[in-house]
């Protein structure tokens, strides 16, 4: 294998492993985008849920009733 065809060989490779990297860091990014996305959603549900047992009257702090 002549040098020449070795480092075109390595230049190919190169390149594709360049677009490989790209494709992982965007797809990265995108995860990071959905996961900060869900924690604002489950954060307002949280505070929604608690308006909720607030409106009900539901005290976390009472025990249940005893059962007979």
């Amino acid at each position: 294998m002549s040098l020449e065809s070795r480092i075109m060989e390595l230049e190919s490779r190169l390149a594709f492993q360049d677009d490989t990297i790209q494709a992982l860091s965007d797809e990265l990014v995108e995860q990071n985008r959905r996961i900060e996305r869900m924690q604002l959603q489950l954060a307002a549900l949280a505070r929604r849920q608690e308006e909720l047992n607030g409106l009900a009257g539901i005290a976390e702090d009472e025990a249940p009733p005893p059962h007979y």
